[in-house]
């Protein structure tokens, strides 16, 4: 089935659109998943670091009770784990190497295991195992920075710089009336409670938590902050997603668009090389779209104009060469009359010069209908033809030419018909018959028949025959074989090109081969019974016009 352009610009940029969709869509998974196992790690590796430094300090019973108080303030099982008890990737020990923290996450468990490396000559781990984040957790994050700047007294700013590193938040000490609290916070802080100050915005970006805690024995406060909640749709990623989906449509409604656009390229090319006068260029477009069909339209209107062109030269030429005889006759045939008195030799001359008026007047007959038949649209009356009656009238009108030939008539089935314009039909008979009797030695036959979808009549006859070097050139107007056995015979050249033209016309073509039985020439011209489904055939593969 032809492609229309429409579905195929349309359809072709929905289905990338829908391919971009979802790749976008993978894409923008694969990368939220990266960043959101980034984000834990870094949210979960300052606050672990600092339980493992508590416990790296503590030694003996004292560890276990600190372990088992650091537990009950984070809400959550800690663990201390031997490093050949867990198997961590190359990736994992680097990143527990550099302090930073480990995050495995369950999902079909709902809980997430946390390793943090413990500092000391022995290899050990801190494992937390999590299964939700509160408040108490993040008040337990001040809690324990807190003690750790608790074992640097005077020298909290320098020890804030040097852990910094471990939190992708800023962490600072500054004094309590400058860190932004209200009434009730102030309170709070003089009361040694730690506060937590939510920051709402109209979205995920603009949203933040501080955690701020009073510095004992100070008026200074620590403000670790602002948190900002994990953003599944960063203006940037948004960005560089959108950049990405408009360069791939672009360069995909490009793929798409651009052959289109070739072939209308091609399409000009011809027009202009037409137009500057050579007939022979052609758009040289394959396909089967809108674009591709109407090429091959062209093609054709440009293949039948270049025909045509070429025709009515030849024909200018071969007119001029065939009316210059008889015109010479009766310019010769009049200077004789003018010169002769005698009655009875007036009266033949005038009898001779009718001749050849008569045969002017049928030169020009044949000329007309050739012409007819070489315009562009011929309007043509098709109708069921019975084929015996035909070639019955065919007969007798051959025989009524007294040539003495023996004429036969073969049609398997009696009743046989196909659609045709029977005056045309009648005359590709008529012109094949009178043909085959001017060559024949004393037998012409004439078949009929109907096999499948295709008609076919036949006229042989035990003449001479046509070498199959000549079999093309007899259907050029005015070709003769033997010239002067033609002109004696009365043909012009241009009974064979009216016969291809009426097959051409009915959707048919005639062969040229020996026959079997007679030895002669044998002519032999098929085409549809149907020209209704000849029609149909012509939308989908156009007959092509091989006159030449």
């Amino acid at each position: 089935m032809p492609s229309s352009i429409f579905v195929r610009i349309y359809g072709g940029i929905l289905l990338v659109i829908a391919a971009v969709a979802l790749l976008a869509w993978g894409f923008i998974q694969a990368i939220n998943d990266q960043r959101a196992a980034s984000y834990r790690e870094s949210m979960a590796t300052g606050i672990f670091h600092l339980i493992a430094l508590g416990i790296s300090r503590q030694q003996g019973e004292a560890r276990t009770a600190w372990l088992a108080e650091a537990s009950k303030v984070m809400d959550s099982a800690i663990s201390i784990v031997p490093a050949d008890r867990e198997q961590f990737t190359e990736d994992e020990v680097t990143h527990l190497a550099e302090g930073r923290a480990v995050f495995r996450s369950n999902e079909e468990q709902n809980y997430a295991d946390i390793y943090s490396r413990i500092p000391g000559r022995e290899e050990r781990y801190l494992k937390t195992r999590m299964s939700k984040v509160s408040e108490q957790q993040a008040k337990a994050l001040a809690v324990f920075f807190l003690e750790e700047l608790g074992h640097y007294p005077g020298r909290e700013d320098r020890r804030i710089q040097e852990l910094q590193r471990f939190f992708p938040y800023p962490v600072l000490l500054m004094p309590a009336n400058k860190a932004g609290l209200d009434r009730d916070q102030l309170a709070r802080i003089r009361r040694n409670e730690v506060v937590l100050v939510l920051k709402e915005g109209s979205g995920t970006r603009n949203s933040s938590l501080r955690i701020v805690a009073p510095l004992t024995g100070t008026e200074r406060v620590l403000v670790m902050g602002p948190l900002y909640i994990f953003d599944w749709m960063p203006m940037q990623l948004i960005l560089m997603v959108a950049m990405a989906v408009l360069s791939i449509i672009t360069i995909a409604a490009y793929f798409i668009i651009h052959p289109l656009e070739r072939k209308l390229k091609k399409m000009e090319l011809a027009v202009q090389n037409i137009r500057a006068g050579d007939l022979s260029a052609r758009a040289l477009v394959q396909g089967s779209d809108e674009i591709s069909r109407l090429a091959h339209a062209f093609n054709g209107m440009a293949e039948h104009i270049q025909r045509l062109i070429d025709s009515q030269r030849e024909m200018t030429r071969a007119v001029s060469h065939e009316l210059r005889t008889p015109v010479a006759r009766l310019r010769f045939g009049m200077e004789m009359l003018a010169d002769t008195d005698d009655s009875e030799q007036r009266h033949e001359r005038l009898h001779l010069l009718d001749q050849d008026v008569e045969q002017l007047n049928l030169l020009i007959d044949e000329i007309l209908t050739y012409a007819k038949l070489e315009q562009g649209t011929l309007a043509l009356s098709f109708e069921p033809v019975a084929l015996r009656p035909l070639l019955d009238r065919v007969r007798q009108e051959t025989a009524g030419l007294n040539t003495g030939h023996d004429i036969e008539v073969v049609v398997d089935n009696p009743e046989a018909e196909a659609e045709a314009e029977a005056r045309y039909l009648h005359r590709i008979l008529q012109n094949l018959a009178g043909n085959a009797v001017r060559y024949a030695r004393s037998r012409v036959r004439l078949t009929a028949g109907v096999k499948g979808n295709s008609a076919w009549v036949r006229v042989e006859d035990d003449g001479p025959g046509i070498p199959e070097k000549d079999r093309e050139r007899i259907f050029e107007p005015f070709s003769r074989l033997d010239d002067s056995r033609t002109r004696a015979s009365g043909g012009y050249g241009l009974g064979l090109s009216i016969v291809q033209r009426i097959a051409f016309w009915h959707g048919g073509s005639v062969e040229v081969s020996r026959s079997a039985d007679l030895q002669g020439a044998c002519f032999t011209f098929r085409w549809p019974v149907r020209q209704n489904l000849r029609h149909a055939r012509r939308h989908k593969t156009p007959v092509s016009d091989n006159t030449r």
